[in-house]
């Protein structure tokens, strides 16, 4: 696999000065996180701690949620920020630099989408492949894009390892539902904590997002991408 992101570092600049840096690293093979967690975890990170509801992980197994542990400095870093604060994001991945001045949550929302998929959450880790090629800052559409590319190839992997494929899109509304109930159960566990709503809602645009997902595939919007097909492959 080529190209693969060994890191992806995200720069927060605010208009007072204060700057805040954070650095992902991935294993170049599993695209898993491999920064060592926090050696005593906060208690707000066990997994019996609003647990997702279809959370298929034991606590007597796993006693943490696996996002909950990645993403504690991230949380405890913004946790008297507001979403609406302005912020320049600098991203470093994939040997390109990505410039943005945007709203604070929406610069959450972009580095979250990375530890929520590259954590071990048995559910997210589905979207994991995109981490590969990750793209700050994109747009619902490009994500809806890129996300049906990638249930595809997967679907192309599952024939050729013998498996059922599913080349008609009927399972990916279910997995994305249960995407959904993932960020619910996140959103439930950082409210708890009464901090203020920018992580919150960066985590809400990210749910807005799967839903996106789902709705161009339910109602056949993918219409407006066949004609540029069918010019070429038609």
């Amino acid at each position: 696999m080529a190209e693969i992101a060994r890191s992806i570092t995200y720069h927060f600049r605010f208009a007072d000065g204060d700057e805040k840096t954070f650095r992902v690293c991935l294993d170049p093979q599993t695209l898993a996180v491999v920064d060592p967690p926090r050696e005593s975890p906060p208690e707000w990170t066990r997994l019996s701690v609003h647990q997702c509801r279809n959370c298929p992980l034991d606590p007597a197994l796993h006693p943490r949620c696996p996002i909950a542990v990645r993403v504690v400095d991230l949380v405890e870093a913004f946790r008297d920020s507001v979403s609406f604060e302005d912020v320049e994001v600098e991203v470093q991945a994939n040997q390109r630099t990505y410039v943005r001045r945007t709203s604070l949550q929406k610069g959450l929302s972009s580095i979250l989408g990375v530890y929520t998929v590259s954590s071990g959450c048995p559910i997210m880790n589905k979207l994991r492949p995109m981490v590969a090629n990750h793209l700050p800052f994109a747009s619902a559409a490009e994500t809806t894009y890129r996300t049906i590319a990638m249930y595809l190839l997967a679907q192309y992997f599952r024939k050729r390892w013998g498996a059922a494929p599913d080349f008609e899109l009927r399972e990916l509304p279910e997995m994305f539902d249960a995407i959904r109930e993932v960020d619910v159960g996140l959103c439930e566990r950082l409210g708890a904590l009464g901090i203020q709503d920018a992580s919150l809602n960066a985590l809400a645009i990210l749910t807005t997002f799967g839903e996106d997902v789902t709705f161009t595939v339910l109602d056949e919007h993918l219409e407006s991408w066949e004609e540029v097909f069918r010019e070429h492959y038609g």
